[in-house]
C-alpha cells in the first residue's frame, strides 16, 4: 500500500512539476509577513473563481501597514481569501514574482488579543473554582504542553521510534499530571500505575490495529507536507501510532484517579465489604464514567472531522466505499482503539486499588480522590 501511495506521490509531482517549480521561486521572493490594519473597505462584490461554478466574495480594501521596513505606508490590496471590516487587525504576505510585480495578499486575521482573553477566562475560572489544586493543574498542563513541544517533537523529527518515544514521554506527562495535581500519595502513584499500564495495552492495540487495517498514516494533507519537507525520514505509520497514545492520555488520567477515589470512598464509607464486593461496586460507579467518556471522545472527534464527514455526506458512494478510505479507517481506528484503552483502565485501575486499600491506611482514610498533596505517606 505504501509503495502504491509513493508511486501516485511521484505520479503527481512529475504531472505537476511546474506548477510546483513556479510556486517555489514565487515563495523564494516573499519579501515578508507584515501586520496591517484595515483603514477603508472600498468595495465588495462576488465573482466565480475560475474553471468552477463556485462564487467567492471578494474586497478591495485600503490598509496601513504597521510593522516592517514600510511601517506607516497606505497601500490598497485585493482580497478574496478572508473577508475583512475596518479596523480590524491582519497579516499579509508581501512577495516579489519573477517578472519583478509585487503582490499583497491577506495571510491571516490577528487573533492573538482574543486568543489571550480566552486563555486568561479559562485560567481564571481554573483559578477560582479549583482554588490552590488548579493553580497547580495549570502547572502540570504548562509543563505537559512544554514536554510534547520541546521534547517529543524534536525527538520524532530526529526519527527516534514513535510509539516507544510516545509511551515513554506519555508516561512522564501522566506522572506530571497525577502527582503534580493529585499529591505525592499512594492513591497517585496506583492512578498511574493503572493508567500506565492502560498506555501500554493501548500501544499494543493501537500497532496491531494499524497493521491489519494496512495505514500508511499519510491521511490528511499535513502529513504530505510534512513528508516532503524532511525529505520522507519519518515514520509516519509510527506517528500515528504516537498520536493514538498521545489523544487518550488525558481521559486515562480522569478515569484512573476516579476510579482509585471511589474504591477508596467506599471502603471508607463501608470498611466491611470483603474485596470483591469492593471491586464489584467500584466496577459499576466505573462503567457510568465510561459510557459518558466514550460519548466524549468519539463526538470530540467526530467535531473536528466535521468539514470532512460534511464533505463525504455529499458523496454519492455508498457507506462501506467512504469508510474504507484511510482518512476515515484512521479516524474510525483511532477512536475505537482509545475507547478499548479507556474501557481497561477501570478494571486494571480498581483491581490496584482494590488489592492496596487495606495495606496503606493513606488510601482508605483520606478525604476526597483529588487529594491536596499534604498527606503523609
Amino acid at each position: 500500500m505504501v509503495k502504491n501511495q509513493i508511486k501516485f506521490i511521484l505520479f503527481g509531482l512529475v504531472l505537476f512539476s511546474p506548477f510546483f517549480l513556479n510556486a517555489q521561486e514565487i515563495y523564494e521572493d516573499l519579501q515578508g509577513v507584515w501586520r496591517a490594519e484595515v483603514t477603508e473597505v472600498v468595495s465588495e462584490g462576488e465573482k466565480i473563481i475560475p474553471g468552477t461554478e463556485t462564487k467567492t466574495k471578494y474586497q478591495t480594501l485600503k490598509v496601513e501597514i504597521l510593522e516592517g521596513e514600510r511601517a506607516g505606508e497606505k497601500i490598497e490590496i485585493e482580497n478574496d481569501f478572508i473577508l475583512l471590516e475596518e479596523g480590524q487587525k491582519f497579516y499579509m504576505n508581501y512577495l516579489i514574482t519573477i517578472q519583478g510585480d509585487e503582490i499583497y495578499s491577506v495571510r491571516d486575521i490577528d487573533r492573538r488579543a482574543t486568543l489571550f482573553f480566552l486563555t486568561a477566562l479559562f485560567a481564571g475560572i481554573v483559578l477560582y473554582f479549583g482554588r490552590w489544586q488548579g493553580l497547580r493543574s495549570l502547572i502540570s498542563l504548562i509543563g505537559s504542553f512544554l514536554i510534547i513541544i520541546y521534547v517529543l517533537l524534536p525527538l520524532l523529527i530526529q526519527g527516534y521510534n514513535p510509539i516507544i518515544t510516545s509511551i515513554l514521554l506519555g508516561s512522564v506527562i501522566l506522572a506530571i499530571a497525577i502527582f503534580f495535581t493529585h499529591g505525592f500519595n499512594y492513591r497517585s502513584l496506583i492512578a498511574f500505575s493503572g493508567t500506565v499500564i492502560a498506555v501500554c495495552i493501548t500501544g499494543v492495540l493501537a500497532w496491531f490495529s494499524v497493521k491489519i487495517l494496512n495505514l500508511s498514516g499519510f491521511f490528511s494533507d499535513e502529513t504530505v507536507y510534512l513528508n516532503f519537507s524532511t525529505q520522507g525520514s519519518l515514520d509516519f505509520e509510527g506517528l500515528l501510532l504516537g498520536g493514538i497514545i498521545i489523544g487518550v492520555l488525558g481521559v486515562l488520567d480522569d478515569i484512573a484517579t476516579t476510579q482509585v477515589a471511589v474504591v477508596a470512598e467506599l471502603k471508607r464509607a463501608a470498611d466491611h465489604l470483603k474485596p470483591i464486593e469492593l471491586y464489584q461496586k467500584a466496577l459499576r460507579v466505573g462503567n457510568e464514567h465510561i459510557s459518558a467518556l466514550v460519548n466524549t471522545l468519539v463526538l470530540a472527534y467526530a467535531g473536528v472531522s466535521l468539514p470532512l464527514l460534511l464533505w463525504f455526506s455529499q458523496s454519492k458512494s455508498d457507506f462501506g466505499r467512504i469508510i474504507n478510505n484511510e482518512i476515515f479507517a484512521t479516524e474510525i481506528a483511532r477512536t475505537l482503539v482509545g475507547s478499548i484503552g479507556l474501557i481497561l483502565t477501570v478494571p486494571i485501575t480498581t483491581f490496584l486499588a482494590v488489592y492496596f486499600v487495606d495495606k496503606y491506611k493513606n488510601l482508605k482514610v483520606s478525604g476526597h480522590g483529588h487529594s491536596h498533596g499534604h498527606h503523609h505517606d
